[in-house]
Parts: C-alpha cells; structure tokens; sequence
C-alpha cells in the first residue's frame, strides 16, 4: 500500500472535479446524482491496494434491500463480472444527499438492515463517510468517521477550487478510504501493518499540531528535555517533539501487541491498548507510554479514538504468518524504516534514518569478533566477560542483536550446556549496551533485544526484574559530570535513566564501539556540548587547517565520541562504524585525517 499517495490525492481531485462540474450546471439531484463521481474514486482507490478492490454499482437485492454499491474482493471479479449470489467480502456503501446526515442515517433501520447481511457498510451523503462494523460484542458501531465539511454549502464551496482542496485534504481522506475498503483483509506483511499504522499515526499527529502548544504536553516536553538535555527549538523542534510523542505512542501500542499476541499460550480475545503499559518492559518506557496515554492527556488531544482503531487493526492481523517473519529476523528491522517512511518522509531523510541491511550488520559483528580475537588476543571474542560493547545509535537494535547471536554461537563450542544461556542473558544485561535519543526505535530496540533473547532460549524474565542494556539516552552528551545534572527531571524514571546510562559512560571500560551513525542532526534540537565535540578536529600542527563546513556532519562528533572513549580513556579497543567517505578526501577533515592515519 505504500507508494500510492499521489495516486490516492489525484483520485479525489477528480472526485471533487466531477462533483464540481455537477454542481455549477445545476444537473444536480440528490443522491444520485453523485453516483458517477463516487464510484470512480472508490475503483481508483480499490485498484491502488493490494489485492485490488471493485465497486459495483446497485448490485442485485440480497434479502435486505438494494445498497448503492458493493465492494468485491478481486477474487471475487472474475473477466470484469461478479458471480451471482456471492456476498461482497469488502463491504457495501450506502449514500445519502449532500443535505442528509450521514451520522443518523449510519444509526438508521436501513443500515442496520444492511450491516446485518453484510457486516461493513460504509454511510456517505459525499461529504462526511461513517464506516459501520461490528464491535467486541458482536453488535453494529460506528468504526471510523471522515468529514470533508461541516455542511453541504461549505462543501459546494470547496468543491468549486478542486485541487486546492486535495491538496489540503486528498492524502488523508484518500488512506481513509484504504482503510475503509481494506478493513476485512487479513495482514500478515509488516511493511502493510506499518503503513496501516503510519496512517493512523498521521491521524493522530494532525490533531496534535492541531491543538498546537497543549499544556497537557508541557510536563512530558520539559522531562524528556531535561533527561535527554537537548532543547527543542523553533518550528521544527516543535514538530520533531510532537512527532517524538506520537511515533512513542504507536511504538508502544505495537510493541505490547507483539508480547500480548506472543504469550503462551496465545491469548483469547481482543488487544486493548489501554493496557500496553503492562507488556513493557523497561521502567522509562513504562513511565513515559504511561505519561502519554493518560486519559487527561489523550482526550483533549482526540488521540483516543485513533488509538481505538488502531487496535482493531491490530485485532486483524494473521498472527502466524505476521510472526513467521519474525522467526525469520526480518520483521523488527523492516518495519520501523516503513513507517517513518510513511509516516514522515521529510523527517526520516532529515534524520538519515536508513535501514542497514542483515548481510552488513553481520559482515561488521562478524570482524569485530575476529579483529578482538586476532589483534587484541581475547580467544572468547564478543563472549568475553571482559569485553563491554556499545552502539551509541542503536536505533531498532540490529547491531545489539546480533551481538548477542555471535556470543550464542562463540559459546556454542565450550559445553557450558544450561550456562551458554545464563552467559547471553548476562552479557544483554551487564555489557551489551545501546544508546538510543529517539524514544520510538527506542521502543523498538527493547522489542528486537527480547525477540532475540528469546530465540536464543535466554528470554528476559516477564516481571520485569530483568531489562536489555538499552537505554534512552545522548550518546553524545554526559560522558564527563555537568551542572546541567542537577536539574531535575519531572518523572524519577527518566532521571533513573540518565543515572544508568551515565554509569555505562562513565564507568564501563568500554572496548568495541560500532554502529550506523545518522548523517544529520535531529531538527530543531540544540545541544551545546555536543557541538564542542567536533573541535578537536579543527586544529592541526603537520598538515593545512580544515576548510568547509563538513566537520558539521553529525557523523563526525560521533567518531570524536569513540575516539575519546576507546584511545583515551579505555586506551584500546574497537571503533566499528559505517560512514560516508567525505572524511578520507575532503578539505574540512584533515585534522581528523592527521589524528587517525
């Protein structure tokens, strides 16, 4: 489903087009009159999904009167024809007058009528569309609504400047009509589940800025400030903060979905995301999700209803298939990269947010082990209980997972039996580490350490006395003690964090640092020691001074973090990382050139 935007935008531009024309010949009449225009934008939609989704016109009376359209499964299309008798998979639309409320028809005998053959109709006088489903009881409700205007004039009038109108509106009222033809369809790939909830997360993010500076965030803005000690300024910091918040909570909902639905034996029932913060497992997770799903919070927000429906799309999922891609290692780290990319695709090249392909992350892990092995003359390599390792960018944890599987395999050989496992979980625990400043991959880091843990036959315990080494944090920033210290942080979890992952900066001789660094910085965030680290670089004694701006690039004050912690405080080690080449050749890196070859 990913991909489609524009071609969702330009069908309802040709909607608002055709109705437009309709409207100022005043051929116009009633209902019908919009049957043309509906139907083509619910077939431009149906043939952007996949499998693809077919709108018949008035189709043949089932035993509960005639329904405007029916929507077909392609299965259910065969040489352009339906088969007679053969109830529509995807629903049936019901449509009213411009005039006519959408709202009360959806609660009138005709639809119940209709939801009773057919279970999903979705209600529409062509400016406001109410989806009608079942709910846990098994009784009719109304699922999602959208409205495209307050009332029919306000609609005519938008309608006569069409694609100035999509270009408001078409993206969002075009994934709500995906959403709505796509409801019944099983999910079992995660790039489909992350770009169903990405579109929800829009959802819920529009409302958010909507509301624009809400008092109900200023506590969660300030701690999460304070605890990672960075300044969200300026436009753009505000809207990397609110997108933080609601990546966070959909992060969250998923992640306690996947230890819900993974539970043994598998639960009965349906997800409620209201209870999420049970499944988390990390003490800041719980205390920030906790923060953000408060009633007080998400009410004034309209984030309720958002999360509502994105558990029943959770409820759809076809959790075997959904979770043999997790038994194959793919699901975890192809679904974070879908979702920023279809959530926020400014944001993720903004942030550099790429995903780092297996085949690399094992190439690295693999080199690492056999550079501490070969030149450093540690036999156990990763298995060492001497040898602490950090991703200082963890993002969804890749590196730190597998980490873990080349200490699985290294012990292999040694007949420790039931204390190969103990050793894993204890290396998860007390030396693998990763640093993360995005609570979102964050969340996910935490999520892919425990699936790994458990494929291993070394699963953290489930009351929470046991936690991955991952922790939400600035890689960049307390290493050393600063003033800025003693602030202190309005929640004691987001403080008990810092504490931790200032003790692994602070005290772990760390001796292997890798990772995948972002290229940019986060935008509108501002953090004076972190820039500082880049001055190193800046003054040379042998070769001529640095010219440009490269030594801006995020990715060198993450070489200068390494830099500093491997050759002048452990005074040996590793540094592992991927980068881009400007530093081998370019005119801003000669100092860090001098200092490294």
């Amino acid at each position: 489903m990913a991909g489609t935007n524009k071609k969702l935008t330009a069908a309802v531009e040709a909607y608002f087009t055709e109705l437009g024309r309709l409207h100022a010949s005043g051929g116009a009449t009633g209902e019908r009159s919009s049957y043309g225009p509906l139907h083509g934008l619910l077939n431009a939609v149906g043939a952007a999904l996949k499998p693809k989704v077919h709108c018949v016109q008035e189709p043949a009376d089932q035993g509960v009167g005639h329904p405007d359209f029916a929507l077909y499964a392609a299965r259910q299309v065969q040489k352009g024809r339906t088969r007679e008798g053969q109830l529509p998979e995807c629903g049936v639309v019901e449509v009213k007058s411009l005039e006519d409320d959408a709202w009360l028809t959806a609660e009138g005998n005709q639809v119940t009528r209709y939801w009773s053959r057919y279970r999903l109709v979705l209600v529409t006088n062509g400016r406001d569309f109410v989806l009608v489903g079942d709910n846990a009881a098994g009784l009719p409700t109304k699922l999602e609504p959208f409205r495209l205007a307050k009332c029919a004039d306000d609609f005519r009038r938008k309608i006569e400047k069409p694609r100035a109108f999509a270009r408001d509106v078409g993206s969002c009222f075009g994934e709500y009509l995906v959403r709505a033809l796509s409801h019944r369809a099983a999910l079992a790939e995660p790039k489909d589940l992350a770009w169903l909830l990405a579109s929800y997360a829009r959802d819920g993010l529009a409302r958010v800025e909507a509301a624009g500076d809400a008092p109900s965030l200023k506590s969660v803005r300030d701690a999460l400030a304070e605890a990672l000690g960075v300044r969200f300024e300026g436009d753009k910091g505000e809207r990397f903060f609110h997108s933080t918040l609601v990546q966070t909570l959909f992060y969250g909902v998923f992640s306690a979905w996947v230890l819900w639905a993974r539970q043994t034996p598998p639960p009965a029932g349906r997800f409620e995301w209201r209870t999420a913060v049970w499944h988390l497992r990390a003490p800041v997770l719980r205390a920030l999700f906790q923060q953000l799903s408060d009633p007080g919070r998400l009410q004034p927000l309209g984030l309720v209803e958002v999360l509502d429906w994105t558990a029943t799309a959770l409820d759809r999922v076809d959790r075997a298939a959904f979770f043999a891609r997790f038994a194959e290692g793919e699901a975890v780290p192809y679904f974070y990269e879908p979702f920023l990319e279809a959530f926020d695709p400014a944001l993720r090249k903004q942030l550099g947010v790429w995903y780092t392909p297996t085949e690399v992350v094992r190439y690295m892990v693999a080199r690492v082990d056999r550079t501490l092995k070969d030149d450093l003359a540690i036999p156990e390599g990763l298995a060492a209980e001497n040898v602490y390792v950090l991703d200082p960018c963890c993002g969804t944890g890749a590196y730190l997972a597998e980490v873990l599987r080349r200490i699985a395999v290294n012990l292999e050989g040694q007949r420790l039996g039931a204390l190969a496992g103990a050793r894993v979980k204890q290396a998860a625990t007390k030396r693998v580490f990763g640093f993360e400043i995005m609570p979102a991959p964050f969340v996910v880091a935490h999520l892919q350490v425990g699936l790994t843990m458990q494929e291993l036959d070394a699963p953290l315990a489930d009351d929470n006395t046991e936690r991955a080494g991952v922790f939400l944090t600035n890689a960049l920033t307390g290493w050393e003690p600063t003033d800025n210290e003693k602030q202190v942080v309005a929640f004691p979890e987001m403080a008990a964090e810092r504490e931790r992952a200032n003790r692994v900066k602070r005290d772990r001789p760390i001796l292997v640092i890798l990772g995948n660094p972002p290229y940019n910085g986060h935008p509108g965030v501002a953090v004076d020691e972190e820039r500082e680290l880049s001055e190193a670089y800046r003054t040379t004694k042998r070769v001529r001074r640095p010219e440009g701006r490269g030594l801006n690039d995020l990715y060198v004050r993450f070489f200068r973090m390494a830099e500093r912690r491997i050759a002048e405080k452990t005074g040996q080690g590793v540094v592992c990382f991927i980068s881009n080449y400007s530093w081998l050749d370019g005119l801003s890196f000669t100092g860090i050139r001098e200092r490294y070859i």
